[in-house]
């Protein structure tokens, strides 16, 4: 019986106009930040919870424990930042490239994120539990001990990206392609995995996960 095809994930078309450079000393909660350039900037310890990025451009720029809890951001770019420990949970991403961001222990659980594109970089530790992704593809980075606990992935893409100690329990997949994976290693649900398509390869490399959820022991 023929198999449908998986549905690709829309990459996000962001055509940002001429920016302004930011002239503030730091964000504001609930701020508007609407054709702002925020470039070489140390953000560090900002509180922007509740904020609006609309046609932001940011570039290297530091996130070191930043707080933008609610944070909407659309229709941006946001290229070379780092940091560690920002707090984006229940933040709205949608129209939105992440370009080699280098970030650590990022919280976006409760976060929805709808036509994004994370090309490049590393992200350790990124928290998006109960998250909902819809049409993000994940290309040429490492994503180490990522937990997608409970969170729902449609239409998802990995490209040429490792996918390190992945934590997949309680998650909903529909339309996820997985075979642009270059090290899939999944500390959780492997039983998770209906709604994704897998490489034959990849499916070589879980058979012993597979076969330890359903109670069969390999041995020679």
């Amino acid at each position: 019986m023929a198999t449908s095809a998986v549905r690709e994930a829309r990459r996000p078309k962001v055509s940002l106009p001429e920016l302004r450079p930011f002239d503030g000393r730091g964000l504001e909660p609930d701020g508007d930040y609407d054709g702002v350039r925020f470039e070489g900037l140390d953000l560090s310890g900002a509180d922007g919870g509740g904020a609006t990025f609309l046609d932001v451009g940011m570039y290297r720029c530091a996130l070191d424990e930043a707080r933008l809890d609610r944070l909407r951001v659309i229709d941006s770019v946001l290229e070379g930042v780092w940091g560690v420990g920002a707090q984006l949970a229940r933040a709205e991403l949608r129209d939105v490239e992440l370009r080699d961001a280098r970030l650590g222990g990022i919280q976006l659980h409760g976060a929805r994120l709808n036509r994004v594109l994370v090309r490049g970089g590393k992200i350790d530790y990124l928290n998006l539990r109960q998250a909902r992704l819809t049409d993000v593809t994940f290309e040429g980075c490492v994503l180490n001990e990522p937990d997608f606990g409970g969170a729902s992935l449609e239409r998802v893409a990995f490209r040429d990206c490792v996918l390190r100690r992945a934590e997949f329990n309680q998650v909903r997949l529909t339309d996820v392609d997985l075979r642009g994976v270059t090290e899939l290693d999944l500390i959780t649900g492997v039983d998770r995995l209906a709604g994704a398509v897998i490489s034959p390869g990849q499916l070589l490399e879980l058979a012993p996960a597979f076969a330890a959820q359903i109670g069969v022991r390999v041995e020679p």
